[in-house]
C-alpha cells in the first residue's frame, strides 16, 4: 500500500485530491501537508496532517522519513496570474518547493508527481493540436517555472532514476474550491454568477479558446498517472492533457440552456488576456492517451449539468 505525502494539500488541487486518494489507499496512508489557513471543513478529523512549509526542505524531509512516504504529490504553487503581480515570489515557490521535493525524494526512494501546465507554452507555440514536444518558450513567471520544472524532473529521472511524472494541466473548473488567481478562472467564476441569479463580467475575449478540464477528470489524471505502468512512459515530464476547449462564447450559451435569462458582459483584464494569447488553443493528447491510457469522462455540456447540480445543492 503507498504511503503518500501531498504538499500543499488544502489548495485548489489538494482539498480534493486528498479525499480521493484517501478513499483509494486509506485514510492513515494520505498524509496532508499545509501551511496557512483556509483549511476544508474536517480537515483535521479526516486523516494525519502534518504542517510543512515547502521552501523548507528539513520540513519535507522530516515528514517523508516520519511517515515512511514513497509518493509524493508536490502541489505548491502560485498561479498564473498572481506570479505576474509577485514574480519573485512565484519563482521561490514553484522552483524551490520542486528542487525540495526532488532532492528528499532522491534522498528517501520517493515517487514525485509535480503538475505542470498548459502556461509552459508560449506565443511561438503552434495554436492548435498543440503537438507533445514542441517550442515552449513562455512569457510568464509561471510558466517558465514550469518549463523549468519539466526539465529538472527529466533530470533527476534520468541521472537519479527518481521516479518523476507530471501533467501539463489545463484550466481546472471545481465545484468544491473557488478560484485562485489562474488566467482561466473565468470559467469557474461564471457558474457562481448564474447560480445565484447574478450577471457576469468575463475578463477575456470572445473567441479566446483555451483547453479546460472538469475537476474529477483531474484528479484521475494525477492518480492513473502515478499508478501506470513506468515500462510504457515514453515521456515524463511533462503530457499535454485536454478534456475540452472553449471560448467565453461557448461556456455562457451552455449555461444559458439552463438559466436563459443570465447574462454576461465583457470588461478585459489585459493581464489576464494578454497571457490566454500566449497559450495553445487545444493541445494533443494523444501520448497520454497512448502511453497510460488517458481518457477525460466530462465535456463542456455534462460538466455544465454537475457543475450547476453541485452549485445548486451547495446553495
Amino acid at each position: 500500500m503507498k504511503r503518500i505525502l501531498i504538499i500543499g494539500s488544502t489548495g485548489q488541487i489538494g482539498s480534493e485530491l486528498s479525499v480521493r486518494l484517501r478513499s483509494i489507499y486509506g485514510d492513515g496512508n494520505v498524509i496532508c501537508g499545509y501551511f496557512a489557513p483556509p483549511f476544508p471543513e474536517g480537515f483535521f478529523e479526516s486523516g494525519p496532517t502534518v504542517e510543512i512549509n515547502a521552501l523548507d526542505i528539513d520540513q519535507i524531509a522530516g515528514a517523508v522519513k516520519k511517515y515512511k512516504i514513497d509518493t509524493i504529490y508536490n502541489l505548491a504553487a502560485i498561479l498564473s496570474a498572481t506570479a505576474e503581480k509577485n514574480p519573485k515570489l512565484g519563482w521561490d515557490v514553484g522552483v524551490g518547493s520542486l528542487m525540495n521535493c526532488l532532492d528528499v525524494a532522491r534522498e528517501y526512494k520517493c515517487g514525485v508527481f509535480t503538475p505542470s501546465s498548459i502556461g509552459a507554452f508560449g506565443p511561438n507555440t503552434p495554436k492548435d493540436n498543440t503537438p507533445q514536444d514542441t517550442i515552449q518558450r513562455p512569457n510568464t513567471v509561471y510558466g517558465i517555472t514550469k518549463v523549468l520544472g519539466e526539465l529538472v524532473s527529466d533530470y533527476y529521472y534520468n541521472h537519479w532514476q527518481v521516479d518523476t511524472r507530471s501533467v501539463r494541466f489545463p484550466g481546472i473548473i471545481s465545484n468544491v474550491t473557488l478560484p485562485g488567481g489562474g488566467t482561466t478562472d473565468y470559467a469557474v467564476e461564471i457558474f457562481y454568477k448564474a447560480v445565484k441569479g447574478e450577471p457576469f463580467t468575463c475578463p477575456v475575449k470572445a473567441g479566446t479558446f483555451m483547453d479546460m478540464m472538469y475537476m474529477p477528470d483531474a484528479l484521475d489524471a494525477a492518480i492513473n498517472l502515478m499508478e501506470a505502468d513506468p515500462a510504457k512512459l515514453v515521456h515524463r515530464n511533462s503530457f499535454n492533457l485536454t478534456a475540452m476547449s472553449f471560448d467565453p462564447e461557448m461556456i455562457y450559451g451552455a449555461i444559458k440552456k439552463h438559466y436563459p435569462d443570465f447574462r454576461m458582459e465583457y470588461s478585459i483584464d489585459p493581464l489576464k488576456q494578454s497571457i490566454a494569447d500566449s497559450w495553445p488553443n487545444k493541445l494533443d493528447d494523444s501520448c497520454a492517451r497512448e502511453e497510460w491510457g488517458w481518457q477525460p469522462h466530462y465535456d463542456l455540456e455534462k460538466m455544465t449539468a454537475d457543475m450547476i447540480l453541485k452549485l445548486k445543492t451547495k446553495n
